[in-house]
């Protein structure tokens, strides 16, 4: 059985970088399917995999196609997605990569939409994991791109306001059509516990805090040379709030020594 994870918060949490230390962790315990949603699509750069073509490229090549009428009328278009999907997806030993791109164009992407999600939602059943990392907000689930979730996590910086944005998002999940099973909330960036006035609105919001990781001034250097974060070494401090993460989650088994 698949476990679908989305990684939402707004932007500048660090949703990519704890997004791609996860999947690379739960790589080794079955396939991932990584799916980038931000439309700048850093996620592949964060794990090291090269990227070339987006859903976003497969969705306007094939609108563009079919508004000229130069689409093969012998060819269903169910058909033609899954084709230009798989030929976007980036293969790697025990990750596979899939960035969706720009979002929508003027035009109407409605019908197109429909399809790319069936053939995602059939993509998906093939991995042990399909971990996506959303654009800031809650877009990418608002759309529907993926529609159900089993563990969303809402990332947020240890202030006031960025913890209020985290609450809004939780209940913005009430008003849609996805299924969202366990929320968590995790504090990035946290280099003290959370003030008596941030640990009333995550008490007021009813959110489960996950884990509290604080900052990691190696990542800063990781990125100033354009180096894959998934590099950190096993004893970061980001490393060890992400294996946290994983095992509050049930994900991985709590043991010494689980990188």
């Amino acid at each position: 059985m698949t476990t679908t994870i989305a990684l939402a918060g707004k932007g500048g949490v660090g949703k990519t970088t704890i997004a791609a230390l996860l999947i690379k962790l739960l790589s080794r315990k079955g396939p991932v399917l990584a799916i980038d949603g931000d439309p700048s699509a850093n996620l592949h750069m964060a794990l090291g995999l090269p990227l070339t073509d987006t859903v976003g490229d497969v969705r306007e090549e094939m609108a563009a196609t079919v508004r000229k009428g130069r689409f093969d009328p012998g060819l269903a278009k169910q058909d033609y997605l899954e084709l230009k999907i798989a030929e976007a997806l980036v293969e790697s030993p025990g990750i596979d990569l899939l960035a969706m791109g720009r979002p929508e164009g003027p035009g109407c992407y409605c019908a197109a939409n429909n399809m790319l999600r069936a053939c995602i939602d059939r993509l998906g059943k093939s991995y042990d994991y399909v971990v996506m990392d959303c654009e800031a907000g809650m877009e990418h689930i608002s759309r529907q791109t993926t529609r159900d979730i089993d563990i969303l996590l809402i990332l947020s910086d240890p202030t006031v306001r960025g913890i209020t944005t985290a609450a809004r998002m939780k209940g913005l999940i009430k008003e849609l059509r996805t299924q969202v099973g366990r929320v968590g909330l995790v504090l990035n960036r946290a280099n003290a516990p959370p003030s008596p006035e941030m640990a009333k609105v995550i008490e007021e919001a009813g959110l489960e805090v996950i884990a509290s990781i604080p900052e990691d001034a190696s990542v800063a250097e990781l990125e100033a040379r354009g180096a894959p974060v998934i590099g950190l070494p096993e004893d970061s401090t980001l490393k060890r709030g992400v294996r946290q993460i994983a095992q509050r989650l049930g994900l991985v088994e709590v043991e010494a020594g689980v990188g």
